[in-house]
């Protein structure tokens, strides 16, 4: 186990950003043996305790593949929020980051939901304080209040509306020809984007996601120059430089199918390295290439992997589901209260399915589908 010194954004008085340092603990990583022997016993238990296993795609590899040889879900946020609640299994186990633990058991209070390591947080999230953001909100009361979904219970129930990065765009263009004023938190870079975009009148907190604020755009514009052929895939978390140069922006599952429906034979992908994974499975032959994340002389914090995404592990499901560590409780009423939210999101998705590019559904062999 080794211990990582994570800095984050908080915004402060004056328009000023604090930065505040945060610790993940990285397990050490197995040897193969150790590896099959702990995927087989995870696997086990996932059938003895009636689990099923919902894992981000920022996840290590192994856990993505168990999700999926398990009748699991791999998936964004937006999707792994839907497959819990519609799955009937009596216990969802979230690898992924505290704030998707955290949704799947407000919208399935009576599953148990568990979590490799109840630590592993999100920079968007520590620099969102319910009460420091309870206090913006209150400082603007005319302002219908959208948040991101990397964000707490807490910060989500004190919400008009909750998105994703598949959903946000569409949603946030629908309050606007309401006519509606936002604010908008807790992610800068990605409120920057959907303000230009759609025009609407929004007020930003000012948070950013360690692993895409990283991104450089003067560094991925030389490296473009070596790649002239290369399709951009960019996330839209990561700053505007970066973004301007995309030639798709989108959630996780939208540069995920980029790549497979996409007639490049390179991509440079400015998101979380774990996508790779997934990426190479579904599109087999295609060259992926992690956009730069550091430039002449720098050195990069994250190294375009999240420290608390890292801190999944197979060994951390196992001990979950032996011991029951890591379950997860939101209380009321708060519970309820980031109910509304986040159903006013999933309801305007299932009325509006144009405005989300659908998670990819295609067959892996020896994985099944995703």
């Amino acid at each position: 186990m080794s211990s990582v010194q994570v800095d984050y954004a908080k915004p402060a008085a004056g328009g000023r950003d604090l930065t505040l340092q945060a610790w993940a603990r990285v397990p050490q990583a197995p040897g193969p043996a150790e590896r099959a022997a702990q995927k087989a016993r995870a696997a086990e238990l996932l059938r003895e305790h009636d689990a099923v296993l919902v894992a981000h795609f920022y996840t290590e590899g192994d856990i993505q593949d168990l999700a999926l040889e398990t009748g699991g879900c791999v998936a964004d946020s937006l999707e792994m929020a839907r497959f819990g609640r519609e799955h009937p299994a009596r216990t969802l186990l979230v690898s992924g980051v505290r704030f998707m633990g955290e949704t799947s058991k407000i919208l399935s209070p009576d599953k148990r939901v568990l979590m490799p390591d109840l630590d592993a947080t999100c920079s968007l999230d520590l620099g969102c304080p319910p009460d420091e953001f309870e206090a913006f909100c209150d400082a603007n009361p005319d302002r219908t209040v959208v948040v991101y979904a990397n964000t707490s219970a807490a910060v989500k129930a004190r919400a008009d509306w909750v998105v994703t990065s598949s959903c946000a765009l569409a949603i946030v263009r629908h309050l606007a020809d309401r006519g509606e004023r936002l604010l908008w938190a807790p992610d800068r870079h990605l409120g920057d984007y959907i303000q230009r975009e759609t025009g609407a009148d929004m007020l930003l907190w000012r948070g950013a996601c360690i692993v895409h604020e990283e991104f450089k755009g003067i560094a991925l514009e030389l490296l473009r120059e070596e790649h002239p052929r290369a399709m951009v895939l960019v996330h839209p978390e990561s700053p505007a430089p970066v973004v301007d140069q995309a030639d798709v922006v989108g959630s996780t599952s939208q540069l995920l199918r980029a790549v497979i429906d996409g007639d490049a034979d390179e991509y440079i992908v400015a998101t979380d390295n774990g996508i790779f994974h997934r990426m190479r499975q579904l599109a087999p032959g295609k060259t992926l290439i992690e956009a730069p994340t550091a430039g002449d002389s720098a050195t990069c914090k994250s190294c375009a992997h999240c420290p608390w995404m890292a801190m999944n592990s197979m060994g951390g499901i196992i001990r979950a589901l032996e011991t029951g560590a890591g379950e997860i409780s939101v209380p009321e009423p708060t519970r309820s209260q980031a109910l509304v939210s986040i159903e006013r999101m999933l309801d305007f998705v299932a009325e509006h399915p144009g405005s989300v590019v659908p998670a990819y559904r295609g067959h892996v062999a020896h994985l099944g589908s995703a």
